[in-house]
């Protein structure tokens, strides 16, 4: 087992795979929006990679997103791709998942792309001003992805610029548990284990 610490950042380049005209999402952990006049400053989160989608079609993506004031998306990403444009995968027996940063405004944005074998363990840390809302997804673009195994986001931590002592009534959950708590008055919000279940795109 391996582990990566990958810092979000507002700005990154090189897209590693383009947005398609078809996607779809699984299940996911969702919070936000945030009380009036405050802001997620930074939040942190480990990504235990599993194996990856059965069988090997489409563009996957699993990641940790924010949603930033100004409309923008800051994402950490673990993507399962196979074949032309993939930097991880070139053929579809290669079993890597392929890690990098993105910023989604009208267009993606990319960083640098790391490689990464089920059961590594990647952490995404984001810092900052004007978050809003903060979650999990399960995205699949190009191709129906087939059985994306269960897996979990570990040690999250969520810390506001001011105390949201009723954020966890904005959770929402689908095919997913997770018990989001603050034990400072809604200043930082954790959850030791969010699990997503398995899903198949259908």
């Amino acid at each position: 087992m391996h582990s990566l610490l990958l810092a979000l950042l507002p700005l990154v380049s090189a897209s590693v795979v383009p947005r398609q005209t078809y996607f779809s999402f699984g299940n996911y952990f969702s919070t936000g929006a945030v009380a009036s006049g405050t802001y997620i400053k930074e939040a942190t989160t480990t990504l235990v990679l599993p194996n990856l989608n059965s069988p090997h079609n489409g563009n996957l993506g699993l990641w940790p997103g924010m949603g930033m004031d100004d409309g923008d998306l800051v994402q950490g990403l673990a993507i399962s791709t196979v074949g032309r444009g993939s930097p991880c995968n070139l053929a579809a027996n290669e079993v890597k998942w392929c890690i990098t940063a993105s910023t989604l405004e009208q267009n993606q944005e990319d960083g640098a792309v790391y490689r990464a074998n089920p059961g590594d363990r990647v952490t995404y840390n984001s810092s900052g001003q004007g978050g809003l809302g903060w979650g999990t997804a399960m995205e699949c673009q190009q191709a129906k992805c087939g059985t994306v195994p269960t897996h979990h986001w570990l040690d999250t931590k969520l810390v506001m610029s001011a105390p949201n002592p009723n954020y966890k009534n904005t959770l929402r959950l689908n095919g997913a548990s997770g018990n989001l708590v603050t034990a400072d008055g809604g200043k930082t919000w954790t959850v030791a284990d969010i699990t997503i279940n398995q899903y198949t795109y259908t």
